[in-house]
């Protein structure tokens, strides 16, 4: 069999945008009313240098003159000619329906990302204004306006703008919302970025392509209502515009019919290849949408609801009497833990994790949890799925879901107190000395980027490295990680690679910056045993080579005995037991810790396999 030699990396694929254009040329409707716009764009730029005369020039001797070779298109009404009026009409209408759209997509785009983001006051303040514009008469506020301010078409079609900038807040905040829960924000938060980076580049990502097809619909009802209020001759008389010119057209019909077709033609064909190039764009987009997993609902992943957290710890017993006055069961430092007393990298006392409820009350998920890191350790919480390991976690990130919050108790990291730190502060230690790696390799991983991208700005942002020595590192990262072809995958968008080498892209992104302490949240929950295994190899390999701690959160025995120097095990909230590794296997006290360790599979005999007869049984 002859051998396949795999091509070598020439570069980057093209950009989705390029990508997009290339797709819409190839439709024949795309292409034509693409083509169209593009036209009328250059005649809006270079029209009125291309007039062959001045389109306000009146001459009583061409008053309703055909069409001639001085005349292409005739004249009008005051003699003027029609050919160079259309030409200057073109910038004219163009550019104030532009006005009108660029202030609607300030407005609402902006108000809608930070509502959709933040939520809080700013969400109902702008709601509020929202539902008010949108109820208010937008011909009756034109019309006001104009009668104060008078008949600027630059002033109209700003008004305007404003009263457009409910469509966007609408779906720009309907899509914030729906992508605000997903982890790969939660895994840019952790990387360093601030949330104003985060809002440009992972946010905006989303709702671009709506915006882009929103805004083609709304040119072309900027240009219908501008013209429509010119042609009402509300409108400034001495600026030439397709909707004055109608208006001279509809007056003079029955002499010069004519009149009526130029500016009609304009104005429907335009509107005509605006929704249609829109349409186009809108079946492309969604063709080639990739489908993002929603974040799960469940406590276990420190997203669910207030009734996903009451009912995950009711599942392993939840009892406030069983909670007061319990101390966890300490055992004795080996020689190797002994070592590390006092060189805390993380300390936490009895932290307390709280959700708001309606009413003004709120529930306790964790109940007072002691927890210290040693520099250079692997610290595994184990428990089962609702004990609040990941609880614990995301508090110690900085993470906690909308309406949890750290209710009691302190969280030190090399003696500054995060939990006291404001969210920039927060930012800047979470993103270069705390590195995370979560259990849902795709999803913390932006679809609409590549990996280079995700790993390359992270480093620009904690490390302040070019461009360039970014790029060399992630590079030399991606290699660290055990990536067989480091520069196709640096190029590769996430659903082209597979969960191992996802699981890889993470990790590596996580020791980017050098951290002191790495805080893993199941990290081969999602990834079959083969590849399991290897993560935990590369783990292990970087911890030792690096010298960081490492905080384990898991649900499996197997893999603290694999990794961890210390445990802590955790039931309702609590930590019940906590010691060196050894000890927790050979001389484990407490109930719970003795029934996770009895639900190890024993190494009892291997079934035969199937098809195999057994003594004294059927085949």
């Amino acid at each position: 069999m002859t051998a396949i030699t795999p091509k070598p990396f020439v570069g980057a694929a093209p950009s989705g945008r390029t990508r997009l254009i290339r797709r819409i040329i190839k439709r024949p409707i795309g292409a034509l009313s693409l083509g169209f716009l593009i036209v009328v764009a250059l005649i809006a730029v270079f029209g009125p240098l291309l007039a062959p005369q001045d389109p306000n020039l009146a001459s009583l001797q061409k008053i309703l003159a055909p069409p001639s070779a001085d005349n292409l298109l005739g004249a009008d009404s005051a003699g003027r000619d029609v050919f160079s009026r259309l030409l200057a009409a073109t910038q004219i209408s163009i550019a104030a329906a532009l006005v009108a759209l660029v202030v609607a997509i300030v407005i609402g785009v902006i108000a809608g990302l930070i509502a959709g983001y933040y939520k809080g006051w700013f969400d109902s303040v702008a709601s509020w204004f929202t539902a008010l514009i949108m109820a208010l008469p937008g011909i009756v506020i034109l019309l006001a306006a104009r009668a104060v301010l008078g008949p600027s078409v630059w002033l109209a079609m700003a008004i305007f703008g404003i009263l457009l900038s409910p469509a966007y807040f609408r779906l720009v905040y309907a899509a914030v919302s729906a992508v605000r829960s997903e982890l790969y924000v939660d895994a840019a938060r952790v990387s360093g970025l601030s949330d104003m980076r985060i809002i440009g580049r992972h946010i905006l990502s989303v709702v671009r392509a709506p915006i882009i097809i929103q805004s083609a619909i709304v040119a072309g009802i900027a240009i219908a209502i501008q013209s429509g209020l010119e042609f009402l001759g509300l409108g400034d008389l001495s600026v030439p515009t397709w909707g004055s010119m109608l208006s001279d057209g509809f007056t003079n019909i029955y002499k010069a019919p004519l009149l009526m077709a130029w500016p009609s033609l304009a104005i429907a064909l335009t509107c005509i290849a605006l929704t249609l190039l829109a349409n186009v764009m809108r079946d492309e987009l969604e063709r080639t949408v990739v489908v993002r997993r929603k974040r799960k609902r469940a406590v276990a992943t420190a997203t669910g609801s207030i009734a996903a957290v009451t009912e995950s710890i009711g599942a392993v017993g939840f009892d406030d009497d069983l909670i007061v006055g319990v101390d966890p069961i300490r055992h004795e430092d080996d020689a190797h833990a002994s070592s590390r007393v006092g060189d805390e990298v993380l300390r936490v006392r009895d932290l307390r994790v709280a959700y708001d409820k309606e009413g003004g009350k709120s529930i306790e998920v964790v109940h007072g949890v002691d927890l210290d890191i040693r520099r250079g350790e692997v610290h595994g919480l184990i428990g089962e799925s609702g004990s609040g390991k990941t609880q614990t976690a995301f508090a110690v990130l900085g993470l906690l879901p909308r309406g949890g919050h750290v209710s009691g108790g302190s969280v030190e990291y090399e003696g500054t107190r995060l939990d006291e730190l404001g969210e920039r502060k927060y930012t800047a230690i979470r993103g270069r000395r705390i590195g995370y790696i979560p259990q849902e390799p795709m999803s913390n991983l932006d679809p609409a980027f590549t990996i280079g991208s995700q790993l390359v700005e992270p480093l620009r942002v904690s490390l302040g490295l070019s461009k360039k020595d970014a790029r060399e590192k992630a590079l030399a990262l991606l290699e660290r990680v055990g990536i067989p072809d480091p520069k196709r995958t640096f190029a590769a968008y996430p659903h082209e690679i597979s969960g191992g080498m996802a699981q890889r892209v993470l990790i590596a992104g996580a020791v980017s910056t050098d951290p002191d302490l790495i805080i893993a949240d199941e990290p081969t929950t999602a990834l079959d045993v083969t590849v399991q295994a290897e993560v935990l190899d590369l783990l292990r390999d970087l911890q030792n080579e690096r010298g960081m701690a490492l905080l384990l959160v898991t649900h499996n025995f197997g893999v603290v005995a694999d990794l961890c120097d210390r445990v802590s095990v955790m039931q309702s909230g609590l930590i019940v037991e906590t010691g060196p590794v050894r000890s927790i296997f050979q001389h484990a006290e407490h109930p719970y810790t003795k029934s996770l360790l009895g639900a190890i599979l024993d190494e009892g005999p291997a079934r035969p396999p199937l098809g195999t007869t057994r003594t004294g049984g059927n085949r």
